[in-house]
Parts: structure tokens; C-alpha cells; sequence
């Protein structure tokens, strides 16, 4: 008998290796993805304009990347001392508009660097629901606690999704691997009715682009139709668990990694699992023998990851015998 509604997601021809420079953009999923890909050593440069929900913010600010251009100066903000620019996550302020500035045009060259090199770039999108400041016209990113009265909420549409990712596309390398995917995460502030119309219309673009050729990943439906139980989902009942979070990355693991990668990932959890071990008898015999182990471990996958870090907290500890 069957239980539930496993979901098997087709393998990509194109495959990621150990070696592979990947950049992740969009809403927090895309943090949760990028973080994992980190932590299993593969070249990544995880979400760094911060949390960006809707599809317009991710192509504005790749065309800033692209174009060499700064932040609109209309868009920078101050509130209770703190500057902030509505066009990036609340996570990237500064004290001062000047000090905000610098921050955001070197975050920015970063990005135009990382772009020159990256072979893989996934987008996660989170809504279809944009905010128009009204002062100066322009879709934002984020609000950052403005009265409501400084915006007016608009839905997109798929042909305007579409078309923003096709112009974008048209600046980047042909051989640039896209990956999309819908971020499970419901946002609930714009009601579990309206939220599916939002997901309905990303869902749809996205499905639009990958007849196009840019690849679909699907997270959503991991979780909301395979997983689909709330000891999935975190305290909230929103975002997705640990375990789930672990359960889709494997499903693109297995879809998107080489069989090297994948062997790799299991041999490098056990090490990053012994490193975190706290000993039951420390500053013993036996305890040495099984941090110059781990180190030999470690000095054994040095020559193709960077693993200094990892070295130097175990010698540290073999330093005390």
C-alpha cells in the first residue's frame, strides 16, 4: 500500500559538480538552498541582496549587477536613525545614506564579479504581489515599515514575469544554467486565497519558462504535495522544517549533483558530524587518536576544498595533549 503521494523529480542533464560557481537569488528559500550548497563546500554566493519576494526585484538589481549602475538615490529611506533602500531586504542598513551607499555598490560589484564565473543561477520566487512606491513610480522590494498610504499594491502577471526574465536572460551567457523554483513558504498577509492566485501566477511563469529551456525545480510540490503534513513545517505552520528543508534538498541532490558530488556530500556530513562531536572522555588517548584521524580526513579533501577553517579547529584541540 501507498501512503502518500511521492513526488520523483526527473534528473537534469546538465549536472553540478564539486567545482561548480553557483549563485542564489530571491526569497528566503533561496537563503535556505544557497546555505546548504555552503555547507556542502560547493563555490556559492548565497542571496546576497538579502530576501527578495518578488520576481521584478530579482531582475532589477541582476541589471544593476550586469550594467555597472547604482541604486536609485530616490529610493533610499531613513527610519528610527537606521538607512535603508527599498529596493534591497531590510538585512543590508547601514547608519549613515553615505555608509548604506558604499555597502550597496560593493554588494552590487560582488554580484557583477560572481556573475563573470558562476555556471549555475537559481532564482526562487516568492510572490506575485508587488508594492509601487508612489512617489517616485517604482516597484520595490521592500517597504521597510512605510505607511501603506507611500505605496499601491499591484498583482503582476505572468507575461510581465516572463518578459522581465527573457530581457534579463538576454544579457547573461547562453551557457549559464537557470534553475527556477516557487518558494513553498505561503505568505499569509496576503490571505491563504490571494496567496494562491500569487503562487498560481509563478507557477505558471515558471512553467512558461522552462519551455523556454530554463529549468523548473520542484520545491513547492515537495512539500505541499509529497511532504504535505504539518510535522513538515516549522512552530509557524509557514516555513518548512529541518527535516523538510533536508528532504528537498536531496530531491536536488539527486536531480542536479553528479554521483562524485552526492558521494562527496555523505562523506563530507559525517566529517562536519565528527568535528561537532562533544567527547564523552576528552583529553584521552582515545579522544586523540580520533581528532588526528579527522584531521588526516580533513588534509586528505584539502587539495580540492577549502577546508583551513575546519583544520584549524581541530589542531586547536590537539593542541591541549
Amino acid at each position: 500500500m501507498h501512503f502518500r503521494t511521492e513526488l520523483i523529480v526527473p534528473e537534469s542533464p546538465y549536472k553540478i559538480t564539486l567545482q561548480t560557481p553557483v549563485l542564489t537569488l530571491g526569497s528566503c528559500f533561496a537563503e535556505v538552498i544557497g546555505t546548504k550548497l555552503v555547507e556542502n563546500k560547493i563555490p556559492t554566493l548565497s542571496n546576497p541582496f538579502g530576501t527578495l519576494f518578488h520576481p521584478l526585484s530579482i531582475v532589477k538589481l541582476l541589471h544593476h549587477a550586469l550594467e555597472g549602475t547604482r541604486p536609485d538615490e530616490r529610493l533610499y529611506v531613513e527610519h528610527q536613525g537606521i538607512w535603508f533602500h527599498y529596493d534591497f531586504h531590510s538585512s543590508m542598513w547601514a547608519a549613515s545614506r553615505e555608509e548604506l551607499r558604499e555597502r550597496l555598490v560593493a554588494t552590487l560589484t560582488a554580484v557583477q564579479q560572481w556573475l563573470s564565473r558562476t555556471e549555475v543561477l537559481i532564482i526562487t520566487l516568492g510572490t506575485a504581489f508587488v508594492y509601487r512606491h508612489l512617489e517616485s513610480g517604482q516597484w520595490v522590494a521592500n517597504c521597510h515599515k512605510t505607511p501603506n498610504s507611500a505605496f499601491q499594491r499591484e498583482l503582476l502577471q505572468t507575461e510581465q514575469i516572463v518578459t522581465a526574465f527573457e530581457r534579463l536572460f538576454a544579457k547573461l551567457p547562453a551557457s549559464l544554467k537557470v534553475i527556477f523554483t516557487v518558494s513553498p513558504v505561503r505568505h499569509t498577509r496576503d490571505t491563504l486565497p490571494l496567496n494562491a492566485v500569487s503562487k498560481s501566477l509563478l507557477r505558471v511563469a515558471c512553467h512558461e519558462l522552462s519551455e523556454r529551456g530554463y529549468a523548473y525545480f520542484p520545491a513547492y510540490e515537495l512539500l505541499l504535495d509529497d511532504l504535505r503534513d504539518y510535522r513538515f513545517y516549522k512552530s509557524d505552520l509557514i516555513h518548512p522544517s529541518e527535516q523538510a528543508e533536508d528532504y528537498i534538498f536531496e530531491q536536488f541532490s539527486n536531480a542536479h549533483f553528479t554521483k562524485e558530488l552526492q558521494k562527496f556530500i555523505q562523506e563530507w556530513q559525517k566529517i562536519r558530524q565528527a568535528i561537532g562531536h562533544r567527547p564523552l572522555y576528552p583529553n584521552t588517548a582515545s579522544h586523540r587518536q580520533f581528532l588526528e584521524n579527522l584531521l588526516q580526513k580533513l588534509q586528505k579533501i584539502a587539495i580540492f576544498v577549502d577546508v583551513n577553517s575546519e583544520i584549524a579547529t581541530v589542531s586547536e584541540q590537539l593542541s591541549v595533549f
